[in-house]
């Protein structure tokens, strides 16, 4: 995955374009479109990374963290097969619906929207883990 890559998906975790991005960071509107020809300069890199809340080296690809924000304790498929009963059906859940529903939890726990929610609600820290509450 190139830098370009990585930054536009961390841009679309946080609902952002990538002009939003550029405007976000104090740079030129299109300046990020354009480093899929041209490299782009540190300075430039460290403020898409102080906006985008991770490191030069998470961007650049270097022992990313990127998408690893998701607590490993989480088990999705759990989460799918209780939301069977919220449905009121009297059957189970199709492979589709079931598809459907691990791709939306999923999404949602890799957003920074659901990264903080989980810190917040549900007693998680910056690094996944649970924490006792206190």
């Amino acid at each position: 995955m190139t830098t370009l890559e990585r930054i536009k998906k961390l841009s679309k975790q946080r609902g952002w374009s990538l002009q939003t991005l550029a405007e976000k960071a104090g740079l030129g509107k299109n300046s990020i479109y354009r480093w899929d020809a041209k490299t782009p300069s540190t300075a430039s890199l460290q403020k898409v990374a102080k906006v985008l809340d991770v490191s030069v080296a998470d961007l650049l690809g270097s022992e990313s963290t990127v998408q690893s924000d998701e607590p490993k304790h989480i088990d999705v498929d759990d989460i799918v097969n209780s939301v069977a009963p919220l449905t009121q059906r009297d059957h189970a859940l199709s492979d589709e619906d079931q598809a459907a529903i691990r791709a939306l939890v999923k999404t949602y726990l890799e957003s920074k929207e659901g990264q903080d929610r989980l810190r917040k609600y549900g007693g998680y820290d910056n690094n996944g883990k649970k924490t006792d509450g206190k």
